[in-house]
């Protein structure tokens, strides 16, 4: 009953935090841009983790670092400092930081490379502690912000893996921060392998082989296999099959081709049983043709879950009821992967809601970041009280 009672008195403050969080309209704005604009290719976050640590000076946090990975790092303390709650984005994005990272504004949107995925996520660690100070609240707990880096590609969450394995004290939840889409609620996480696979064919060719074409014929016999392995309906597995890269002319039969792939599944074991067929693949590929094909795993996730009844998970529905946002529940295979395998009750929350994620003109809409904002300031609050705890 008091658990009721508290979350009324939360989802009550609500409409009154969205309205005074549209007043800090131009921070929040400005934080996103800034961020937007600083290049941070998976390796080479130096830069916007620095801006980072920054804003942490600014709003005054304890224990400011950079550490081993690369993380930036700080901590907001609460009033009694027994529990910690973890708030965490990644840093990194797809881009190399020889692209122009202009961010454009416009009345109602962000427009550029990097904004959606994940400039307003860590602009959101920036600007909170200043938000929160706005509204007055003042938490019992300690709030730990983590501008992870390493996260997308190869580093394979390789920031967020070293936070948990070396922060010194428990963290009791922790909530994970995406540019898009307003709505999403991630509680559980696939297992998924990330495999590059590279085709290499000899310089010499023999005119009457299949090698007259290069690489790209070992490719096409690649995938037209996977294309036929029979994926169980239950439980939901999936390959993806995301770029092809191969050749540079109309006449020179490439030597090189690379295929990257995702394998995913809501079951343990059933990933690798997947990737088992697409070796079978390669190795018949290799003994027929001598093409010089070999796999390479780049990243791999564990399924995991908090479950659809956890109080956590129940009372971020409260709040998105609250605030008439409507719930799209999916599984992740990001960040919340790692904190679900250490037994952190912990999501996955969109702040705004966008387009175009991973091109160049990706755009992210202005008017639901407030909403966002204050989602995400509900559940903290919720979380503080003890409401989520199991």
């Amino acid at each position: 009953m008091s658990e009721l009672i508290e979350i009324e008195q939360i989802t009550k403050r609500l409409s009154g935090i969205e309205k005074e969080l549209r007043n800090c309209r131009e921070r929040v704005l400005a934080d996103a841009v800034m961020i937007g604009e600083i290049p941070s290719p998976t390796f080479g976050e130096d830069k916007a983790v620095r801006f980072l640590t920054d804003r942490f000076r600014e709003s005054d946090l304890d224990n400011i670092s950079i550490d081993e990975a690369g993380n930036a790092s700080a901590i907001l303390r609460g009033k009694k400092g027994k529990r910690n709650i973890l708030i965490a984005a990644h840093v990194d994005k797809i881009w190399e930081e020889c692209i122009d990272h202009t961010i454009t504004v416009s009345e109602t949107k962000l427009t550029g490379p990097g904004i959606v995925d994940n400039a307003l996520g860590v602009a959101a660690l920036t600007a909170l502690p200043n938000l929160l100070e706005i509204l007055n609240i003042k938490l019992d707990s300690n709030l730990v912000f983590l501008g992870a880096s390493r996260s997308m590609g190869r580093g394979d969450l390789h920031g967020l893996r070293f936070f948990t394995d070396n922060f010194p004290e428990p963290l009791h939840a922790a909530l994970c921060l995406e540019g898009v889409q307003l709505g999403r609620l991630s509680y559980s996480s696939l297992g998924m392998n990330r495999i590059e696979i590279q085709v290499n064919t000899p310089e010499e060719r023999d005119w009457e082989s299949w090698s007259l074409s290069g690489a790209i014929v070992g490719i096409n016999y690649i995938i037209e296999k996977i294309l036929r392995i029979k994926l169980p309906e239950v439980p939901k597995s999936s390959i993806i099959l995301g770029s092809v890269m191969a050749g540079s002319s109309f006449n020179v039969p490439p030597t090189g081709a690379t295929l990257r792939l995702e394998i995913r599944s809501e079951e343990p074991g059933m990933v690798r049983s997947i990737r088992e067929e697409i070796e079978e693949i390669i190795e018949q590929l290799n003994a027929e043709q001598q093409a010089g094909a070999t796999i390479n795993v780049l990243a791999r996730r564990k399924p995991g879950t908090i479950g659809f009844d956890h109080p956590l998970v129940r009372t971020a529905r409260e709040v998105m009821k609250e605030l008439s946002i409507e719930p799209t529940i999916a599984p992740s295979t990001s960040e919340l992967s790692v904190l679900l395998q250490k037994n952190i009750p912990s999501l996955t929350l969109g702040l705004s809601s966008g387009e175009n994620k991973h091109r160049l003109d990706e755009s992210l809409e202005i008017e639901p970041i407030f909403k966002g904002l204050t989602q995400l300031i509900g559940l903290i609050l919720a979380i503080d009280k003890g409401v989520c705890d199991e």
